[in-house]
């Protein structure tokens, strides 16, 4: 993984979208927490959120992050989740996220996280000046 992507999509408090395929081969794109493992970007959802559902009935995902403290720094993956991790290691890494985001453990103790393979990836810095 590029040390850039890397950087977006596991430090800081950065908000990147998910999207997800529903039924009818739509997308569904929602704002998510993310980290790092490996090689692997992370979230977390339920099973039966509705990216959950989406999920569990076709993996391919695509996910874009801007820099909070920079949006004029970008990062994109497309890849497939190829792994789930459900209960006290689940939510480690969980708590190890909500710690980075909001500085406590996540509250919702049901969550299960999700590991992204990455089939393609880039990043992308612009050359304006961040107010």
């Amino acid at each position: 993984m590029d040390a850039q992507v890397r950087e977006l999509f596991g430090e800081g408090r950065n908000f990147p979208t998910l999207a997800t395929l529903m039924t009818d081969g739509s997308p569904h794109a929602i704002s998510i927490w993310s980290g790092v493992e490996g090689d692997r970007v992370v979230f977390f959802t339920g099973r039966q959120s509705l990216k959950g559902r989406n999920i569990a009935r076709d993996p391919h995902v695509a996910l874009s992050v801007v820099d909070f403290e920079n949006p004029y720094r970008t990062a994109r993956v497309r890849g497939e989740v190829v792994e789930t991790l459900d209960g006290d290691a689940a939510m480690e890494v969980v708590d190890r996220i909500s710690q980075r985001y909001v500085g406590t453990d996540f509250p919702l103790r049901d969550s299960t996280l999700y590991f992204v393979e990455i089939h393609r990836e880039s990043f992308e810095e612009l050359p304006f000046e961040h107010a």
